[in-house]
């Protein structure tokens, strides 16, 4: 089917008021009306016309249209969103709502033709969407925070304004990154007595300077002294949770990987903290530490390119 832009068809903004709405509808209908107007395709317009108004001049009707977004051009093929359905509830018009009129099938998608006097429209709000970023220590312990977004609400006179509302968010401990905190009733609100819809809530972390974030896995690269990768021993690690001793093996290299079981985000099964372990060279810059070095070339003759291809025969 075609989507239809009423806004278009009666010649008016998107923010169009009330009044306004009203005025370009009388314009139209006295231009086209089939009794008194000469074009060859007035009766069609005037439908036309008549349907738009229909949907623009109740605020229930014009919301749940704007919820559609603006990116329609009318005429494109439309389908109604994925659980349109399911979110409509008991609409139905009187024959004078109606006014006898034969509205287009894009019409009855959305709102239905059913004819039963006397009955109200309910409808529940569509569901809203947004970005939450958390710092990984909110993620691991838990957290209430308020938040300030813009909702979309309808003013006195039916237009659809972004108005600012502040909500406060419970962040559960152990949540990841893309997953969605859902705030009951606090999406696009509903129509003639709908409940509302609901906030989804999208998480994401904010950059951590120790820390990297694999799904539950925390992921930290340490530094360490080479006598500690030589010797071996135990060297404080940071974690989310607090500090613990990790305990390196003798002959430790770069870029070896030690796995802290239970240290990452909490969950069922918790995520584990991933240690990688870069080896820090002290700088020679003084004359102790140069004997130190040169003491080291003289008297182990350690050749770590010789190492690394195996030795030469």
């Amino acid at each position: 089917m075609e989507y239809k832009d009423y806004y278009k068809i009666l010649g008016v903004d998107r923010d169009a008021d009330a009044d306004t709405i009203k005025r370009a509808y009388r314009k139209l209908a006295r231009k086209y009306h089939p009794d008194v107007s000469t074009e060859a395709d007035a009766e069609d317009r005037f439908k036309e016309v008549q349907e738009a108004y229909e949907v623009l001049k109740d605020p229930d009707k014009r919301q749940a249209y704007d919820q559609m977004g603006n990116d329609w051009q009318g005429g494109q093929d439309f389908r109604p969103p994925p659980g349109w359905e399911n979110q409509r509830q008991e609409w139905h018009f009187s024959d004078a709502d109606l006014g006898g009129g034969d509205f287009s099938d894009f019409f009855e998608s959305l709102f239905g033709g059913g004819r039963q006097q006397g009955r109200s429209a309910k409808f529940r709000g569509q569901d809203q969407r947004a970005r939450l970023r958390i710092s990984l220590e909110d993620a691991y312990h838990g957290a209430t925070r308020s938040i300030t977004l813009n909702v979309p609400e309808t003013d006195d006179q039916g237009r659809v304004r972004q108005q600012p509302r502040e909500l406060k968010v419970r962040i559960p401990a152990g949540v990841t990154a893309g997953q969605h905190i859902r705030l009951r009733g606090q999406g696009g609100q509903g129509f003639g007595g709908g409940q509302a819809g609901d906030l989804l809530l999208e998480v994401e972390f904010e950059p951590h300077p120790q820390f990297q974030v694999d799904g539950r896995d925390i992921h930290l690269d340490l530094p360490i002294a080479p006598w500690e990768a030589a010797l071996g021993g135990k060297v404080p690690v940071p974690t989310l949770g607090g500090q613990v001793n990790l305990s390196i093996p003798a002959g430790s290299q770069t870029d070896k990987q030690m796995r802290l079981k239970g240290r990452g985000l909490p969950g069922k099964p918790a995520g584990d903290q991933i240690v990688r372990l870069r080896i820090v060279t002290p700088p020679a810059n003084s004359d102790t530490v140069r004997q130190l070095y040169e003491q080291m070339r003289d008297q182990t003759a350690f050749d770590p390119r010789k190492q690394r291809t195996g030795g030469s025969k």
